[in-house]
């Protein structure tokens, strides 16, 4: 399906994460308060469930994953269902099993769009709790799932009573005291912000860190081919040595092993050389007719100053 194929450019990727969680806990009735709470894969394999009623084996589903072999073992079901769905999807399993918010974020987007492309974003029919009853671990899942949606809504009613009440303080604050206010303004109250700015704040991090790293890439590339031009013992640098550098990717510098330097080269032909020259210094004694212990003094002069020894200065 064309949802399968979206680019990284597409309105679906642009998704907030209040409205992905709100997405997930009204389709699936649950409580996700975090998009890396998602990242064993047993969310993902519902959320298939539901767009295609029946085609998950929701008995081979584990909400209760907590180590990466039990978090692959869902994804392996996931990859099963795309293969029998012929979505051409690839799952980064082990990006996603890292519970990074960022890679999680991004995979919940796309099963969003996809889930909306197949559906129309209506799955009014599907039963959640009860589909999850089968899987290993549904049923404590639920019963979480049951306990946080009193407690909000508890929270919610003390919080705006407590906020009516300041309110109605300050209402009678501001007729008794007004010149005071005016000098000296009331400071905000400590929880203004709300969740929404805690959100965006979490988001802006997450986004910095992706800049961050991005950067770190991208310089430790430069400073390579810095490195590389400034040694003295590479005359000519080569095209294809700073091209390797430049179109390394991440995942190739890890799995490839790191190519022979041109500086390595060098350094290793330079006592190649050395000793080439030392030959033909002797070999030129030989034909002026030099004696053998002058020729065998020369060697050993030659020698030390191959070794690069301060005390050929002296000589």
């Amino acid at each position: 399906m064309a949802a399968t194929n979206i680019g990284m450019m597409d309105g679906a990727y642009f998704v907030g994460r209040n409205e992905i969680l709100a997405w997930i806990n009204t389709t699936l009735q649950l409580g996700l308060s975090k998009v890396e709470e998602a990242a064993s894969g047993a969310v993902a394999c519902q959320l298939m469930d539901a767009a295609h009623p029946g085609a998950v084996p929701m008995h081979k589903v584990n909400f209760d994953a907590k180590n990466e072999y039990d978090m692959i073992q869902n994804y392996k079901v996931l990859q099963d269902v795309f293969n029998k769905l012929k979505i051409t999807k690839h799952i980064e399993v082990n990006k996603l099993i890292k519970g990074r918010p960022l890679d999680n974020l991004e995979f919940m987007q796309w099963m969003k769009r996809y889930c909306d492309s197949v559906s129309g974003g209506f799955m009014s029919n599907y039963n959640a709790s009860e589909r999850r009853e089968s899987s290993k671990g549904g049923k404590d899942t639920n019963r979480r799932a049951s306990v946080p949606s009193h407690t909000p809504a508890k929270s919610a009613s003390t919080g705006h009573k407590a906020q009516a009440s300041h309110g109605a303080k300050r209402a009678s604050g501001q007729t008794a005291s007004a010149p005071q206010r005016s000098a000296k303004p009331s400071p905000a109250p400590a929880n203004s912000g709300g969740p929404a700015y805690d959100e965006q704040i979490t988001e802006l991090k997450l986004l910095v860190d992706s800049l961050e790293k991005e950067r770190d890439f991208y310089f430790s590339k430069l400073r390579d081919i810095e490195i590389l031009c400034q040694n003295p013992e590479v005359e000519h640098v080569s095209v294809q040595a700073i091209q390797s550098i430049l179109y390394t990717s991440e995942e190739d510098a890890q799995q490839q092993p790191p190519a022979l330097s041109p500086i390595m080269e060098a350094s290793e032909e330079r006592p190649k050389q050395e000793m080439a020259h030392k030959r033909k210094s002797i070999s030129d004694l030989d034909e002026c007719g030099v004696s053998s212990s002058s020729r065998q003094r020369l060697s050993d002069i030659l020698d030390v100053q191959l070794c690069g020894s301060p005390l050929t200065s002296f000589s």
